[in-house]
């Protein structure tokens, strides 16, 4: 699945492009996605100006003025602008026609969704419950143990947990509390101030590496033109079940939590 890292790097590589030009049309090939989409959205659309392209949580918000367009990759969606003469593969759901490119909605499994909010974003059902961005200032030690002081669970299912921060999914969580020296399985309210500050810290700079490597791709991951990402390259524990950690050469551990695979090093982390 998608996560923070690739929806910012197919943000960045749209927002360009698409910001400030007009919709001429809209094709729904299938309409049947995790929601269905609304029968009325080409009307919707057509002539509408993209004022801005934003991303909260994993959700692609594309800025109309008087609506947003909430995009959500699911598990393995993606966006591409191509060329209005490239002929249209299977799964390929939807075309956004903005003139001289479409912009493309591919989606094998039908997990992903586009929902028209009309009026501001946030207030729409889907994004009103969510935590901070964890690359925003709001991300703060004393908002995380505030967050984690009645919760006994694992950090890790608390730092994937979008009412405590936003975003971090599997991937990085596992990067993030390797980095920091904490075991993925220790109850989250037992984590000192100091060990939540050092915890944001990594969780920021595990996620900043991946935007710069244009994100993970592990199976269907691309970038608005169509390139994967390159992250997977720099893990250091996720996917490397008994190689050598990088820092002690014990062999990589993994357990499931929440039926996700759970990465680490049990001489690191603790």
């Amino acid at each position: 699945m998608p996560e923070l890292p690739e929806v910012e790097t197919v943000k960045r590589g749209l927002a360009p492009h698409l910001e400030q030009h007009t919709v001429h049309n809209v094709v729904v090939r299938q309409p049947r996605l995790r929601w269905p989409i609304d029968p009325q959205l080409p009307q919707k659309l057509s002539g509408l100006t993209l004022q801005h392209i934003t991303r909260r949580a994993k959700y692609l918000l594309f800025d109309f003025g008087h609506g947003v367009l909430l995009i959500h990759l699911g598990m393995s969606g993606s966006l591409r602008l191509v060329d209005p003469e490239t002929p249209v593969a299977k799964h390929d759901h939807v075309d956004f026609d903005f003139g001289d490119q479409l912009l493309r909605y591919h989606d094998p499994r039908r997990f992903g969704a586009i929902v028209w909010q009309p009026g501001p974003a946030e207030v729409h059902p889907l994004l009103q419950q969510l935590g901070p961005e964890p690359l925003s200032p709001d991300f703060t030690a004393e908002a995380l143990q505030n967050a984690l002081s009645s919760r006994r669970s694992a950090i890790k299912l608390c730092l994937m947990d979008n009412h405590v921060v936003v975003g971090v999914g599997n991937i990085y969580a596992n990067e993030a509390l390797f980095l920091a020296g904490i075991h993925p399985q220790r109850p989250a309210n037992t984590l000192t101030l100091a060990e939540c500050r050092h915890l944001i810290t990594t969780v920021q700079h595990v996620l900043q590496r991946a935007i710069a490597a244009g994100g993970s791709t592990l199976r269907d991951f691309v970038d608005a033109v169509g390139k994967p990402g390159y992250f997977q390259q720099n893990y250091t524990v996720y996917g490397r079940t008994g190689l050598p950690c990088h820092h002690c050469h014990a062999p990589i551990e993994m357990v499931r939590l929440g039926q996700r695979g759970t990465f680490f090093c049990p001489m690191c982390q603790h």
